[in-house]
């Protein structure tokens, strides 16, 4: 049976509805689901709040779980099967339910550690390769840094003959990492143009980000024409062009480990084609900036569940995630992890947000 779909509620007048009954009914439905994975039948339900001196009896439970399923809340996998929480039960129990906490002091020293450690004279990529470890390995899921490409600053610039009609484009930024294009050289072009070439940008460019080196390139219209040759100019601007382009092919960066991780949290193997269709997103990269975007909408983590999520909709995974930021408090990136809906949330988000603000400072 497929989990019915329900319209968006308010959070704060859906919980009003709900009587302290229906709410100790729910909140044990969705926390031995996030525990086990299970379904929950009236009868173990009767015995599990029995435990906490709460008496109810199979009959009364199943008529709470009617109205809980009319709602949208919880459905049944199967026909005589127990209940468990549907995606937007999940998000309701996320924001209404679960308290979140500061991160316990082990996996905050494991995370500290981790990080004293990866800065030593390590670059950027390096240290976000880290971060991505660390998150996976604590939260058993696959961890994801995404970085702006947008917003990198060039550091340095050169162009190298590969062959007559092709030069390798190396570009440094100033957080350490190192991009390499090849581009079609016009014909004509010598190594002396190459040597101008390089000289201009690394004059011209060094410390812009892409958008302010394009837009310095137009208002240096006249200097191209009048300082490099019109084979020299037009090199230059197609290697910046280049350069500025991962906004249309490659949208940004995409660090992800972990990946068995994914498989390994399996519960049946029909889940199988939705792990397929994830890995297929994440190497097409679908949706990366819409999800950075996301992330910088808000101050601190967010959480996506389910069909909630643009990058991984089709999947049925839970993501979430926390933006960093440079010396300048701007958004650069984003980190957290992708799992099962069946996510210990109330201690994975302490870590996505106490992983970003590491990460935060490393880069200030």
């Amino acid at each position: 049976m497929t989990a019915p779909i329900i319209q968006e509620h308010d959070s704060l007048s859906m919980l009003e509805e709900l009587d302290q009954r229906s709410r100790d009914i729910f909140r044990a439905i969705v926390e031995t689901y996030l525990d086990t994975g299970d379904p929950l039948g009236s009868r173990t339900l009767s015995r599990y709040l029995s435990r906490y001196s709460v008496s109810l009896s199979p009959a009364t439970i199943r008529n709470v779980m009617s109205d809980l399923e009319l709602m949208g809340l919880i459905y049944s996998p199967h026909t005589s099967a127990g209940r468990m929480p549907t995606n937007s039960g999940l998000r309701f129990f996320v924001d209404s339910f679960l308290e979140f906490g500061n991160l316990n002091d082990e996996d905050r020293s494991e995370i500290k550690l981790k990080f004293k450690v990866a800065s030593k004279g390590q670059t950027l990529d390096n240290v976000l390769t880290e971060a991505s470890q660390v998150l996976s390995g604590l939260s058993q899921s696959a961890g994801l840094v995404i970085t702006a490409k947008n917003d990198m600053r060039l550091k340095h610039i050169e162009f190298i003959r590969l062959e007559q009609t092709k030069a390798l484009v190396v570009i440094v930024s100033e957080n350490g990492s190192v991009e390499n294009r090849i581009i079609e050289l016009p014909a004509g072009i010598t190594a002396s143009n190459l040597t101008d070439a390089t000289n201009f940008l690394n004059a011209k460019l060094t410390g812009r980000n892409i958008s302010e080196a394009r837009e310095e390139l137009r208002v240096l219209q006249e200097s191209l024409r009048s300082q490099l040759d019109l084979l020299a100019g037009k090199m230059v601007q197609q290697g910046v062009a280049v350069w500025a382009g991962v906004t249309e092919t490659d949208p940004g960066h995409l660090i992800l480990t972990g990946h068995g991780n994914l498989i390994g949290n399996l519960g049946a193997t029909e889940n199988l084609e939705s792990i397929r269709q994830l890995f297929d997103d994440i190497e097409a990269k679908e949706g990366i900036l819409d999800l950075l975007q996301l992330a910088e909408e808000g101050d601190g983590v967010r959480i996506f569940i389910g069909s909630e999520n643009k990058l991984f909709s089709h999947s049925g995974s839970s993501v979430i995630v926390a933006p960093y930021r440079d010396g300048n408090q701007r958004v650069v990136g984003a980190l957290g992890i992708i799992g099962p809906t069946r996510l210990n949330y109330s201690r994975v988000v302490p870590m996505v947000d106490y992983t970003a603000k590491i990460v935060s400072r490393f880069l200030r």
